[in-house]
């Protein structure tokens, strides 16, 4: 047994191998240490080697699937080796092989996957003249994707595919190797690293494995012919897919060639500050994408999510979504038949297509993932026959909503209606569909009116009347007596089994009978397994047309759900022209504005933006907690959802064309790469002003706090400069320094705006309304203030706030900070202070109590 382990350790030395024993897979030596650790698992011993003990750890083979979760999400592999011979085919152990590798970006289960979340694993190649070839994949799609790039673009790319595992070469430079950890240690890499031989990253190679994939003779038809960096990543890319499968890819017969100008560049920083898909503190939500997903399939999470995070720069994408989504909404009731009401309820309850099909082409489906495949094709043949859709978009989706005939029919005759769960425990296919497979199951089911029969004969024929024929799985068939009737047991009785006080014998008849119906038993249990892979074999012409049926779903769903949200929450639809603009009527923050609506009933103050070649750089002021940050996101969010294809949360939005959308928002530092919490708003901020353009949405909030005064606001009013001059950005430009407030009367387009705000005595009304010109102060006394602030830190701070502003009036006299105000030195109590510190609480009767308690009352209404 061991020597069979070793045997299939070898090919397998830096993966965890589940190695199945029975009813349990054990791992043995450094993976039964690593495994115990890792799932809290119990660590045996058993045996011995060179000697000393193997440890040994196991897992139920029926909770496979809950412990490969765990291991997936800390970022191991783990290869499964399953029993393939059969028990006493031959001598020794039963023949064992590894049959997959589940690896956290190869993974196919829908229990080890999120709804919401593709599995995606890059390659990346080391090529010659610092550039980088990637090759990226969703097994369960069947798509891959080319590209090449920079050393130094690579980061941005790694951020923009989001892997769940990346694979690189073991010839790869040391340098290049450690640029990898240091994407992981900073955070840009969030997945294990896995290292692959060197012989796999051949151009050669990879274009051949291509072509074969593909079946075809070039790949001219897709662009990828020159991207020789790609191609030696895709051959690594490939190889690893199928080693981690066991067995080629059939259903991956797409590719993508992704250029870094097809898409409007949506950087790290840009995703984080903006909160699309994870929080501030990298939470699922409230963000952009939970607001705009109610998805009724994972299909269409997962594929709207794409919408927003890679936007094309070309408006025909975005074009055809507008125009579906005002067919679904009704403002076209030409499609009467086909609102998005009856369509979402319709798609309710549908199975995820593409990753069921793509486990029919790896020959892992499950029985009963089949069953649901049979039920939403029959659900797609509905909505195909819904409507002819005025949209051009939707005219596509509901033709190629269509199902395969034959699949579908085939799904629905051959697999039980309630099959098991797995096809090893028999009662998978239907009855009726093979008749060798009806004919062994009509012995098993004819076996109890048989055993009644042959009870009643002999209990006539033996005269015992408490004789009972009875079956378990370990003595099989057989006839009970008691021992108070054993004289009178016949001769062809043959004792089979004695207990205390019965005996147990057989019949020739009887055994005759057995070996019949246990031989149907495992005939048929044969037969079914035999005849689920001649389905599985049936539907394998089918596999592209039912991955086209799943993109087709997930489109409809996608947009249906974009539809309700543009209901539910009245957005309108942005209109695109020609000219660098982003001109809003009534914006709002969409995510703001909901849980505003959730949390207070309040509602959402919203404002008009008006950013053109003729006014392109806003220089906004106004307090902390003003709104300055919900006002400059809510315009980025906007132009995005209007980029994606979707309805804006304005009543009007002219939007021009856009290449990035850059932002410097928050404060933050990077100590694992020595950067300071200054250093790295300086490194964000360069990348912005080396990378922008005039067709670039640039937000920067607060830019120069990490540093002194002076040297912030020299360094905010050089980039403020720089946007206005050089870059010619769309640009939104947060300051305290009112300095800056004097750009726009030197740089013609730009122009001032403020968050306005009213004092109420010493307290402060935010009024989260965006007003031209320069903001009169900044009212940091009063937030802190709100936040609690202690009160003699707020009435040092209001003296020496007043030093200071006194000190800008009078000239450069001297201001001592740390001096006490009068106030301070001398505080005068209030009328109520005087009298409580005058009681004497121990010489109060009742009557005197309630009096000075009316007394106080009075005093404090009065100050």
């Amino acid at each position: 047994m061991m020597q069979q382990y070793h045997a299939a350790k070898v090919d397998h030395p830096n993966t965890l191998l589940f190695y199945r024993m029975g009813d349990f897979y054990e791992l043995f030596y450094g993976d039964a240490e690593k495994a115990a650790q890792l799932l809290n698992i119990t660590l045996t011993q058993r045996g011995q080697s060179a000697g000393q003990p193997i440890p040994m750890a196991g897992v139920p083979f029926h909770a496979l699937e809950n412990y490969l979760g765990r291991l997936l999400k800390l970022g191991e592999s783990v290869a499964i080796c399953e029993q393939v011979g059969e028990v006493g085919a031959s001598k020794g152990p039963v023949e064992r092989k590894v049959v997959r590798v589940v690896t956290p970006g190869t993974v196919t289960d829908s229990e080890l996957m999120s709804d919401k979340a593709e599995a995606m694993l890059l390659v990346v190649h080391q090529a010659q003249r610092a550039r980088c070839g990637l090759a990226w994949l969703s097994v369960t799609q069947g798509k891959i994707f080319l590209a090449e790039c920079t050393h130094e673009e690579l980061p941005a790319w790694i951020a923009r595919i989001a892997p769940s595992e990346v694979a690189y070469s073991a010839g790869a430079s040391q340098r290049f190797e450690q640029s990898l950890y240091q994407l992981r240690s900073s955070g840009v890499l969030t997945c294990p690293l896995a290292l692959r031989p060197d012989w796999q990253f051949d151009e050669k190679l990879g274009e051949r494995k291509l072509l074969e994939q593909l079946g075809a003779a070039s790949l001219q038809a897709w662009n990828a012919q020159v991207l020789y960096a790609a191609h030696a990543a895709a051959g690594a890319l490939l190889t690893y897919a199928e080693h981690t499968q066991g067995r080629n890819l059939p259903h991956v017969q797409t590719i993508h060639v992704v250029r870094d100008d097809a898409l409007i560049d949506l950087p790290a920083t840009t995703r984080r500050n903006l909160e699309l898909v994870k929080t501030l503190r990298g939470e699922d939500g409230p963000t952009l994408f939970s607001l705009i997903d109610t998805c009724q399939t994972g299909m269409g999470s997962r594929l709207l999510k794409s919408w927003l995070l890679e936007p094309s720069r070309d408006r025909s994408d975005a074009r055809a979504r507008l125009g579906a989504i005002g067919v679904l909404r009704g403002d076209s009731d030409t499609l009467a038949a086909a609102p998005w009401q009856i369509l979402r309820t319709e798609l309710k309850g549908v199975s995820d297509v593409e990753r069921i099909t793509a486990r029919i082409a790896l020959r892992q489906v499950r029985p009963r993932e089949l069953v649901a495949l049979g039920l939403t094709l029959q659900k797609a043949q509905q909505l195909a026959g819904n409507a002819a859709a005025p949209a051009p978009l939707l005219g596509e989706i509901f033709e190629t909503l269509q199902p395969p005939l034959d699949a579908m029919e085939l799904l629905i005759r051959a697999i039980d209606p309630e099959p098991a769960a797995l096809v090893r425990d028999g009662g998978v296919i239907a009855n009726g569909f093979d008749s060798d497979l009806d004919e062994l199951r009509a012995i098993q089911t004819n076996c109890d009116a048989f055993l009644l029969d042959l009870e009643t004969r002999e209990k006539a024929r033996t005269g015992i009347s408490n004789l009972r024929v009875q079956f378990n799985k370990v003595h099989g068939f057989y006839i009970e007596v008691t021992s108070s009737h054993k004289d009178k047991v016949p001769d062809d009785y043959r004792r089979r089994q004695t207990l205390k006080n019965a005996e147990r014998f057989i019949t020739p008849e009887l055994k005759t009978f057995e070996d019949k119906a246990l031989s149907a038993q495992e005939r048929a249990l044969q037969r079914e397994k035999w005849l689920y892979e001649q389905v599985l074999d049936q539907l394998q012409p089918h596999v592209s047309a039912l991955t086209r049926v799943g993109q087709a779903i997930a489109s409809l769903d996608a947009l249906c759900a974009l539809a309700e949200r543009s209901l539910t929450l009245n957005w309108c639809a942005p209109q695109f022209v020609p000219e660098p603009c982003i001109d809003i009527d009534a914006g709002r923050h969409p995510v703001v504005e909901a849980r505003l609506a959730e949390t207070s009933n309040a509602s959402f103050i919203a404002n008009n933006t008006r950013l053109s070649s003729l006014q392109r750089l806003q220089i906004i002021t106004g307090p902390n907690m003003g709104g300055k940050s919900t006002y400059m996101r809510q315009v980025a969010l906007i132009a995005l959802l209007a980029s994606m294809g979707s309805y804006v949360p304005a009543t009007r939005c002219l939007l021009g064309p856009i290449d990035a959308i850059h932002t410097r928002i928050g404060a933050a530092d990077d100590l694992a790469n020595a950067q300071s919490t200054f250093m790295l708003e300086m490194t964000e901020a360069a990348q912005i002003l080396h990378s922008a353009t005039p067709y670039s949405l640039v937000l920067m909030d607060e830019i120069g706090r990490g540093t002194s005064t002076f040297d912030g606001l020299a360094l905010a009013s050089g980039i403020a400069t720089h946007l206005h001059d050089k870059t010619k950005a769309l640009a939104l430009f947060a300051t305290h320094y009112f300095e800056l407030t004097e750009l726009p009367a030197k740089a013609k387009h730009a122009i001032n705006m403020h968050v306005a705000a009213t004092e109420a005595g010493s307290d402060i009304v935010f009024l989260h309304e965006l007003q031209p010109g320069p903001a009169s102060r900044s009212y940091g006394v009063q937030v802190a203030k709100l936040a609690g602030m202690p009160a003699p830190v707020l009435s040092h701070a209001r003296h020496a706030l007043a030093a200071l502003e006194a000190r800008q009036q009078a000239g450069d006299s001297q201001v001592d900070l740390f001096a006490q105000p009068a106030s301070a030195e001398t505080p005068t109590p209030s009328a109520v202070e005087a009298q409580l510190r005058e009681l004497q609480p121990d010489t109060l009767t009742p009557r005197d109590a309630l009096d000075l308690l009316y007394s106080l009352k009075r005093l404090a209404d009065k100050s």
